[in-house]
């Protein structure tokens, strides 16, 4: 059955894709989650002008997020951690202590934006990146002092 995406689904393809599928999975799943819409001529004209109004405001976001990813550069906080005699951390800093240290300063970015694989365990500065949009990233500098 061919089919017209309305959201984007990974193994299929993007928003407004013409994609054949089994159409036990169409009629099954696709079409009453309203993930997708048979691929009739008004639905054609129909997608085509969403995405037309999608492509619009993907645009203006990737544009903020650069605007955003150009301020971040070079943006960077200091966390004051308790540590031991030997200078290693009591614990470790964590994405959450880093969203406060930035939030203090007047930056406000998700959780979900920054890319910290594992928690900070030793004292020194830290570059991490920080995902704002699909393709646009920075990075910050994380200092971690002894308190």
């Amino acid at each position: 059955m061919r089919i017209i995406l309305n959201e984007t689904i990974e193994s299929l393809g993007i928003i407004g894709s013409e994609v054949t599928v089994s159409d036990g999975y169409a009629r099954n799943y696709l079409l009453p989650k309203k993930k997708a819409v048979a691929a009739t001529i008004s639905n054609r004209k129909m997608i085509d002008q969403r995405k037309k109004k999608v492509d619009l405001q993907i645009a203006k976001e990737k544009g903020l997020a650069e605007e955003m990813a150009k301020q971040l550069e070079g943006v960077g906080c200091k966390i004051v951690a308790k540590v031991s005699q030997e200078d290693r951390l009591y614990g470790s800093v964590t994405a959450r202590d880093i969203l406060d240290a930035m939030e203090k300063k007047g930056v406000k970015i998700e959780k979900q934006m920054l890319l910290l694989t594992e928690p900070i365990k030793t004292l020194g500065k830290f570059s991490v990146p920080v995902r704002i949009y699909k393709g646009v990233e920075a990075e910050i500098t994380v200092e971690v002092v002894p308190e």
